[in-house]
């Protein structure tokens, strides 16, 4: 049987080019800003139901997305909008289908959780705890059914790992070697619970240890550490070699959701982590020490960034509420 492998939890190695770097920075700092906008709009009444914002994991979907291909499809959970805009969907689609209007991605009928776009091989956002597990294990699957040389990338948060449909997907992927990389974003609590208080094992890494499935611890805080680990990964199940588990260890800034004051962990937790391992504001050090981009440079990242999330907040009050007759629509029997 196959032994998990562990990786150092920092990496000094540079895994992007300059170029890379700086399309690295100005995507986490769209995720960024688009989720402190998207915030704001829920603050207002204009975002309703659930709401869980990606602040502080940015470096996660940013750096395993730069792995992957065209043909390569991603699925996740409910905290999903961060990796909708790194797969390249558009922040105005995204924003209005917050807001419940017409021009969203699921018509506004989806809303925060739920939405999806086949164009850019992106299929949700999905509300049940665990469940997009099984889903991406089935798309990986017919990767591997149709020999297309895609990839499947299933993320999950450290709640959902302790899931029955988890061990069933793993054991499935194992046994017929399928092209899935199962990453777990831990940001050490599963909705207001600390993850040692939820598992009896927080070494999430060895999950697929059963089925030998191999897996990999990753600073999720560093972006290079997790572009590192995503092409091993993704070389590794794209070559036919089967499944992996990336443990990747994240801090999500806000509480798990809009209605979550996040009392049970100190302030001085959360701005120790803002202070000493912010993903993007490490990066822009590491730029700014080895002259990678000016100030004005940062500038105008910053403006372009500001722009394109304004936009989108416009965009979505201006578009249309769905007509009634939407209700109708999409409904399969």
């Amino acid at each position: 049987m196959k032994t998990a492998t562990v990786s150092p939890t920092t990496s000094t190695k540079r895994t992007l080019t300059s170029p890379e770097i700086i399309k690295a920075y100005e995507h986490m700092l769209l995720i960024r800003r688009f989720e402190e906008k998207a915030g704001q709009l829920y603050g207002m009444g204009l975002i309703g139901g659930f709401c869980h914002l990606y602040i502080g994991q940015e470096a996660v979907v940013v750096g395993l997305q730069m792995c992957l291909k065209d043909k390569d499809t991603v699925i996740t959970s409910y905290r999903d909008h961060g990796h909708m805009l790194a797969c390249g969907m558009e922040a105005n689609g995204v924003m209005a289908e917050l807001t419940g209007r017409i021009d969203g991605y699921s018509k506004g009928k989806g809303g925060s959780m739920h939405m999806f776009s086949r164009e850019k091989n992106f299929f949700g956002g999905h509300g049940i705890v665990g469940a997009q597990i099984a889903i991406g294990t089935g798309m990986a699957f017919a990767h591997k059914y149709k020999e297309d040389g895609a990839v499947c990338l299933a993320y999950m948060g450290d709640g959902a790992a302790n899931q029955g449909q988890v061990y069933e997907s793993l054991n499935m992927a194992g046994l017929w070697k399928l092209p899935v990389i199962y990453i777990i974003e831990d940001n050490q609590y599963g909705m207001g619970t600390s993850v040692a208080r939820a598992s009896a094992s927080i070494e999430f890494y060895k999950r697929g240890e059963p089925w030998g499935i191999p897996g990999r611890v990753v600073d999720g805080m560093n972006i290079f550490a997790v572009k590192e680990a995503g092409a091993w990964a993704v070389d590794h199940a794209r070559s036919g070699k089967g499944p992996v588990v990336l443990h990747i260890k994240t801090y999500r800034y806000r509480g798990h959701s809009m209605s979550d004051p996040a009392k049970y962990r100190s302030k001085e937790e959360v701005d120790g982590m803002r202070d000493n391992h912010d993903p993007i504001n490490t990066l822009r050090t590491l730029m700014e020490k080895e002259k990678i981009l000016s100030e004005d440079g940062f500038k105008e990242i910053e403006k372009r960034v500001k722009e394109t999330v304004n936009a989108s907040a416009e965009f979505a009050q201006s578009s249309p509420e769905p007509d009634a007759s939407e209700l109708y629509t999409d409904v399969l029997l």
